[in-house]
């Protein structure tokens, strides 16, 4: 039985192009945390805003676009889905000509308003296109190329975003103690900025900010752990902004140009094809009689045992998911003492592996069940979890990276787990509310940035190593319970 019918191919191609668009804006997102914390010189739980803003976007906009493609269709909500992502790429035009972190936030939030429409309306298409009997092979098959899209985010990432930050240069040359940056590291009691005063080892500047006072004089940083430099460049940055603003004004504004040009881009490719969208021809899959109520549908929904728990898996593991794949470079950092681009490309080795990965697991989900399989690559995420958690440097970042081997699983399976055997009027709904569960990533990933701050990076990460406890149990159930019914 093929996975793809023939004569839905062109629009299976088609629809699929939707999932390397959405992971773009999603892997070019997660490093701009740590750009932004350089760049706007705050904290990691502040800089996690612009996650939480992006993923609560999935959260408002998932049932507005369920209720949209049950009064219109899935094609329809497509155009309208690309339409939202391309105006939020727009509005960093505004955020980084201002200099405004909260307009950035903005942006991620409209985008991810375009998401939640083309992913609660692409993940159902794909599961219509053909016998229910392949619809989890054939979301996985699409999902495989979802990894594409966020390569190439990580890849304009790491190789031209990065390179040309000019914050980075800074750090760089503050870790080799260039006398031209360690100026801006107070050291010296006589020579405090005009208006500072100094308590203890904190220096309060006339702005409002403090920073620390080398009361032993600046570090050699080269000799020191990688978390003295991270600490010492958000120092030494607030000094300069105070002492030289128009020098660090035109640092930022250099830099988020560059942080500018890729939503440009993308907003270009967004809209072209918004364009082919429009103009192809392209299955309805409209349903002659009307759709039950919305409570109704949704009560019918809860009743499920098997959906109820995969609106909850699937809320843990997108957590799961953009924790480990937005503070890898804060690992790679600041436990390794990579600088940001080296940090990103052991994040792209992450996202090459998650890509072989699916492509291994559309294969393997042909002789075992979702659940089973869910089960034991659960397991093995704790296990590599873990690894991150007590294993030292490199060991520590490689247990990091071959988390994604295991979590490629399972969004497409805990989708299509979750809405096996429903009605199509409960499809279209039931597709909304997992979308709205990737809200999880907002929430989830607010809560590591604070842990990060209060206990360090390798303790955050138990965080996401309950969610693979969690999911393991979903796996374990729907494998135990519901898939031995039909057995």
């Amino acid at each position: 039985m093929p996975v793809v019918p023939k004569q839905y191919l062109l629009p299976f191609i088609v629809t699929t192009c939707c999932f390397s668009l959405w992971g773009f804006a999603n892997d070019f997102t997660n490093p701009l945390v740590k750009v932004f914390e350089q760049v706007f010189i705050i904290g990691t739980s502040q800089a996690s805003w612009l996650q939480f803003a992006f993923y609560t976007g999935y959260f408002c906009m998932a049932i507005p676009a369920a209720l949209f493609i049950r009064k219109y269709s899935y094609k329809a909500a497509i155009i309208l889905g690309l339409t939202l992502y391309g105006v939020g790429a727009l509005i960093t035009i505004p955020a980084s000509l201002t200099a405004t972190f909260w307009v950035f936030c903005l942006a991620s939030y409209v985008i991810t308003y375009g998401l939640a429409f083309l992913e609660t309306s692409c993940n159902p298409y794909i599961l219509a296109m053909g016998p229910p009997e392949t619809a989890t092979q054939r979301l996985n098959l699409a999902q495989a190329f979802n990894p594409i899209g966020s390569l190439t985010g990580m890849a304009v990432a790491t190789f031209l975003l990065a390179p040309a930050l000019q914050v980075g240069e800074f750090r760089a040359e503050l870790g080799q103690n260039n006398p031209a940056y360690t100026q801006y590291l107070i050291s010296d009691s006589s020579k405090l900025p005009e208006g500072a005063t100094l308590t203890g080892e904190t220096v309060s500047l006339a702005d409002g900010n403090t920073v620390t006072f080398y009361k032993n004089g600046v570090p050699t940083f080269a000799d020191e752990l990688p978390g003295a430099l991270d600490g010492a460049v958000p120092d030494a940055l607030k000094t300069l902004r105070f002492t030289e603003p128009d020098k660090f004004a035109a640092l930022q504004q250099a830099d988020l140009g560059f942080v500018r040009t890729p939503y440009m881009v993308i907003a270009g490719v967004v809209f072209t094809f918004l364009i082919i969208f429009s103009v192809s021809k392209l299955p309805l899959f409209k349903r002659e009689e009307q759709d039950a109520p919305f409570f109704t549908v949704t009560g019918h929904l809860l009743k499920k045992a098997h959906f109820r728990e995969g609106v909850l898996a699937q809320g843990f593991y997108v957590g799961a998911q953009i924790m480990c794949w937005t503070f890898i470079i804060h690992y790679g950092m600041e436990q390794v003492g990579l600088d940001l681009a080296t940090a990103q490309k052991w994040n792209i080795a992450a996202m090459i592996i998650f890509l072989c990965s699916r492509f291994i697991c559309t294969f393997l989900l042909r002789f075992i069940s979702p659940g089973k399989l869910l089960f034991i690559f659960s397991l093995a995420g704790l296990g590599f979890t873990i690894g991150a958690i007590y294993l030292p440097g490199y060991t520590g970042l490689t247990c990091l990276v071959l988390i994604s081997a295991c979590m490629s699983l399972m969004f497409p399976t805990i989708y299509g787990i979750a809405l096996k055997d429903l009605k199509e009027e409960e499809t279209k709904l039931g597709s909304a509310y997992l979308i709205m569960a990737i809200v999880g990533g907002a929430v989830l990933t607010k809560l590591q940035g604070g842990l990060i701050e209060s206990y360090g990076v390798r303790t955050s990460f138990w965080l996401p190593a309950a969610c693979f406890v969690l999911i393991a149990l979903f796996g374990y159930r729907t494998y135990q319970l519901h898939e031995s019914k039909t057995a």
